[in-house]
């Protein structure tokens, strides 16, 4: 369970945490040699919290906010998703800038580590903007280059090469953002691309490998049984199963066997459709992902809470359906909490992730703990899950270096665009993007999703009686 410190200082030294020790009196820093230059922040009642941990994000989708919140998972495949009309309609420009503009918002919301399924990689010029807006950014991020047959002319094997390219960029040795893999093809590709893929994997030094698997009636089949018989599972690099929807016991038992984890991301497979009855049950090999955070907001902390509130509901009713009265709660806000933290970097075995602990990365958050639906804490942990919001979020650092400060983000050095003038070219990216897919029809829904898979109607609710608002 996370350990609550009071009345506690930690000094941090280049990019690591160096020192945690009591600061209630004025001999308790004598044996902690601090540098006459250190800058001194206080934090007097204030909530001090590791940074938060995203697993599953594609980042380069920031155009689309707002003009999808409707939308489900069969339409978003064919609409918003690597697959759809993006390839020819994003330029390299516009992948910069989403990737730039969503980094922000994630900053601005206290995650400082984001795994990035970067399906994105049309082309060498979006991949390189991909990458250039990631390292840009000043995110901790495991940025993964996704291999996919998109028909373009830019197929799986350019890809490669300019996956192989990219890696030698030596900006990268200097960054907080390492080089993985995204490939959802294990269970429909040819099995020459699969291997060509898994094969890439272990001689490329890779950070992770992500990919999608949700199961039961969808297609996405990239589950770890699959990847146990394709001799991939038990890997060097840590491999995140995306939302894993209908996982199987089979599959829970595999992912403990090999320490590898989920990414469950609750407000989008609440939102798209895609559903999550299982998941509780492998939440010791789980972490915490925003998926597209378009359609929602990029704040790792809204998916901790609504993930705690719905297994709370889940639990619950299978109790009160049998006419019982629950004794206890089946989820507390301590697993939450280490759901967006420490679980995130077990996931990507950075155990010096998501944690405030001596020798750990330097990844920190502040809330500030006297706004109106803070004040009064005692339970910090509390506190963060159930009461805070974002505007709450007052300092965040990311490898030691300020990345927001007194509420206002704090753009890395040597970037030579302002805040401002960032945001202008977004916004202007964002409204050409936009006007494209407010002209393109919706999809036409009919007839079968994969073979023995219809589509269907969903009964539809209104708050207003007679003919309804509509959509």
């Amino acid at each position: 369970m996370p350990l609550v410190l009071r009345n506690t200082s930690i000094l941090i030294t280049n990019d690591r945490i160096t020192a945690i020790f009591d600061s209630s009196s004025s001999d308790s820093s004598n044996d902690i040699s601090i540098p006459d230059s250190t800058e001194r922040i206080s934090v007097q009642g204030k909530i001090v919290s590791p940074g938060f941990v995203d697993t599953h994000k594609h980042g380069w989708q920031t155009a689309f906010k707002t003009i999808a919140s409707n939308t489900t998972l069969a339409e978003y495949f064919v609409r918003y998703g690597e697959f759809s009309q993006a390839n020819t309609v994003f330029t390299p420009e516009d992948i910069y800038l989403g990737q730039l503009v969503g980094i922000y918002e994630a900053l601005n919301a206290g995650v400082t580590s984001v795994l990035d399924h970067a399906h994105s990689t049309f082309s060498r010029e979006t991949s390189s903007a991909s990458l250039n807006a990631s390292m840009d950014g000043g995110v901790r991020m495991w940025w993964c280059y996704a291999f996919h047959d998109i028909s373009n002319g830019f197929g799986v094997g350019d890809q490669i090469e300019d996956f192989k390219e990219l890696k030698k960029d030596e900006r990268l040795g200097e960054s907080t953002v390492e080089v993985g893999i995204a490939y959802d093809g294990f269970s429909t590709a040819a099995k020459e691309e699969v291997q060509s893929i898994m094969d890439l994997a272990k001689i490329s030094n890779i950070s992770a490998l992500t990919t999608h698997f949700l199961g039961g009636p969808w297609f996405f089949a990239n589950s770890p049984k699959l990847l146990h018989d394709l001799d991939f599972l038990n890997t060097s690099f840590p491999i995140v199963f995306s939302h894993s929807s209908f996982i199987s016991s089979e599959d829970a038992s595999l992912l403990r066997q090999t320490n590898q984890y989920i990414s469950t991301t609750p407000e989008s497979e609440m939102h798209y459709s895609h559903d999550h009855p299982t998941t509780h049950f492998i939440q010791d090999q789980a972490a915490l992902g925003v998926d597209t955070h378009f359609t929602y907001s990029a704040d790792i902390v809204t998916q901790a809470r609504l993930w705690l509130q719905s297994t709370r509901l889940g639990l619950f009713r299978q109790t009160v359906n049998r006419w019982k009265i629950p004794k206890n709660s089946p989820m507390s806000v301590n697993q939450a909490f280490l759901l967006a933290t420490r679980a995130g970097g077990l996931a990507l075995r950075r155990p010096d992730v998501g944690v405030i602990q001596v020798g750990a990365k330097a990844d920190i958050v502040v809330f500030d703990g006297s706004s109106p639906n803070m004040l009064g804490w005692t339970d910090p942990v509390a506190a963060v899950i159930l009461h805070s919001n974002v505007g709450d979020v007052e300092h965040v650092l990311v490898n030691g270096e300020w990345r927001k400060k007194d509420r206002q983000l704090v753009l890395k050095e040597g970037l030579n665009m302002s805040k401002d003038e960032v945001e202008e070219k977004f916004l202007e990216s964002a409204k050409r993007i936009q006007e494209v897919w407010m002209q393109t029809p919706l999809p036409d829904l009919e007839g079968e999703f994969q073979p023995g898979v219809l589509y269907a109607d969903t009964d539809v609710e209104d708050v207003v009686r007679g003919n309804g608002t509509g959509y």
